[in-house]
Formats: C-alpha cells, structure tokens, sequence
C-alpha cells in the first residue's frame, strides 16, 4: 500500500532567523509578495523591508481584513500580478490567506509565523472561514511551503495566549494520530500514515508535558529558552508534520462544532482543539484518573477544559446537540476507533464539562 509523509523543504527556527528572510527569499525569486496583518504591517513591516533590500529585493505588502476568507485571498491576489515568491507574516489565518494568495498565482511560499499559536506554517492546508467566523473549508497547496522560518525572539515577545494556544493545538495530536492510524483512517496526502508521523507525534506530547510549563514561564519573561525552542520545535514543526501526514480525528472535528455557536466562534484554534482533546479522550473511554490528569495539566498551562471557559457557561441540551452534529460533519470525525454518534459525541462533552467542573 501507498503511504505518503510530507514536509517542507527547509524550517528554519532560532533567536534572530528572521534576518535570513532576505537571503531566502532571493533564493526563490525577485518579485517578492508579503502578505500580513495590519498589526502585524505596523510592528515589522519596516523590518522586513530593510531586509529585504539588503538582499536586493523589494517586497511588496498586502494588508488582509482579518478573516481568512475565499473573497478575501481573492481580492488580494488581484492586487498583484506576480508574487514571486509569497512570503506570509502572521498568524494562522494571515498564513493561510497568504497560502490562497500563492495558489492563485502558483507561486513558492514562506512562511514567517510571528506567532506559535498553531501548526499551520509546515502544512500545505488552506482553513478558510465565513465571513463571521465559522469554519466553511479546506484548500490545499500543491505543495508544502519551501521554506519556514520561525524567529523564537520574536514569538516570546507577542503574548503569552498565542504561545499556550499553540500548546492546545499540538497536545491533541498523539491522540489523533494514535486513532486516525489505528482505526484505518487517511491523511491529508489520502494514504494511511507512516510509523514516522505517529512517532512524531507522540515525540510532540512527550514534550509539551516535559517542558510545557516552563517554556509558558519563560514566555511570560519574554525570555528564549531551551524549555520555549523545545516547545516551539514540537508546536510549529513536530505537531504540523504529524497532523499532516498522520491525520486527524475527534480534537480538530469540534472545530466545526465548537464555531457553530456563535459565543465561541472567537475563541483560538488551539483552544477549541485542547478542549476538543478532552472529549475524545472521553469518547476513547479513558477513566476519570486519566481525564483529571490532563484537565489539571489544562488548567495549569491557562488552556480551556470546559464549554464555560469558552464563555458558554450553561450549556443546554440543545447546545450540546448543535456542537455533536457540525462536529460529525468533519470529514476526520471518523477517524476513531470506537462507535461514535452525536448522542455519545454530547454525552462525552457532557462529561467532560462535569469533571472539569470538579
């Protein structure tokens, strides 16, 4: 059988990796796009240009609105008529408007995450969203981006909830992996997923829960670490090319349930997939031993373990039933080894909210 593992070509990750972004980008081309945020545009555009210039290119900036919509990465992508390459300067949905931008013009792709908030920057997946919000689809890349950079001194210094965010994303993937791998479900190449991803995966839980909470610390000082390059290795890399290549299940399915309600739909991804985590390892039948350790280790890193602390603090039962449904919509919700219906899928939210509550 085929099975197939991607990856980007070159990640680069280090204090200062961002003055590289010159050389690199001259390496793929001379008519350089970067695509941002306008908080972003105001703290390092300047930056980035003298950078740029410095290698003999002059980037030309697009300011996306803020959501990661089709009209959005279409409106920006007739802004130009060649990027060459498409350089994304953000967080996940700068990065992945920026990925729409490189699909229209079929250009190479860096990407320059200023934020650890999720795994996005490795992968060749394109989440895109309605305009309030609620997740509408995915897009792929042709290819994986060529080249990630991650400048740990600039992640340190943007605030500390992006950074645990990031945590929340990664710490689901030995459980998505584990159960897409062992109920014989697809990656995003469409193939079963290589031993590699699931150990990669694995590798990434390993190390949140060794260096997690120290890495949060250190942050919080806005200070580069050993404990906050271990963690960020294992939230941008490690999590991107497992989740990738190993595929997903339950934590990255109430995604779409989570953002079917309105009061959550504001909420981060990698706080909506940490809480996503919890409920399946309900509706894996973990024991309540198991399903306290991980709440507690939640608490402590400031990520979400019950529906409240994702500002629905009374969740009805027809609350319950919205977010089981349009979490069975995703197309990876299957992937579980265990019978799963949006009865048992709300009684495990149920669950979990009963013993965070304790």
């Amino acid at each position: 059988m085929i099975r197939v593992f991607g990856a980007p070509q070159r990640y680069v990750q280090g204090p200062g990796a961002l003055d590289e972004l010159g050389r690199l980008a001259a390496e793929l081309g001379k008519h350089p796009v970067v695509v941002l945020d306008a908080a972003v545009r105001d703290l390092f555009a300047d930056r980035v240009a003298a950078i740029m210039a410095a290698a003999g290119c002059r980037p030309e900036f697009l300011v996306f609105g803020g959501e990661c919509t089709l009209d959005e990465i279409g409106a920006l992508a007739a802004r130009v008529e060649r990027a060459d390459p498409v350089i994304a300067l953000g967080g996940g949905k700068a990065i992945d408007t920026a990925k729409g931008v490189a699909l229209h013009h079929d250009s190479r792709l860096i990407v320059v995450p200023t934020i650890a908030s999720n795994d996005s920057p490795t992968s060749r997946l394109i989440v895109h969203y309605t305009a309030d919000h609620a997740v509408a689809g995915v897009k792929l890349l042709p290819r994986n981006p060529d080249i990630v950079l991650v400048d740990t001194a600039v992640v340190v210094k943007a605030p500390l909830r992006f950074f645990v965010a990031g945590i929340g994303d990664a710490l689901s993937k030995r459980f998505e992996v584990g159960q897409c791998h062992a109920s014989g479900g697809r990656n995003f190449y469409g193939t079963r997923p290589l031993a590699v991803a699931v150990r990669l995966a694995e590798m990434c839980y390993d190390t949140i829960r060794a260096h997690g909470l120290a890495a949060c610390a250190a942050v919080k000082r806005r200070e580069v670490t050993a404990d906050v390059e271990a963690v960020t290795e294992a939230t941008v890399l490690w999590s991107g090319l497992g989740f990738e290549s190993g595929g997903l299940s339950i934590a990255h399915a109430m995604v779409r349930g989570l953002t079917a309600i309105p009061q959550l739909a504001h909420f981060l991804h990698g706080e909506m997939v940490a809480y996503g985590t919890l409920v399946q390892l309900a509706v894996e039948g973990h024991d309540d031993a198991a399903l306290l350790d991980h709440i507690g280790f939640w608490r402590a890193l400031g990520l979400p373990a019950a529906l409240a602390d994702l500002g629905l603090a009374e969740p009805t039962p027809a609350h319950l039933a919205t977010i089981a449904e349009a979490t069975l919509g995703a197309p990876y919700a299957g992937h579980v080894t265990v019978p799963l219906s949006a009865p048992i899928l709300a009684a495990s939210i149920a669950r979990v909210d009963a013993l965070a509550r304790t």
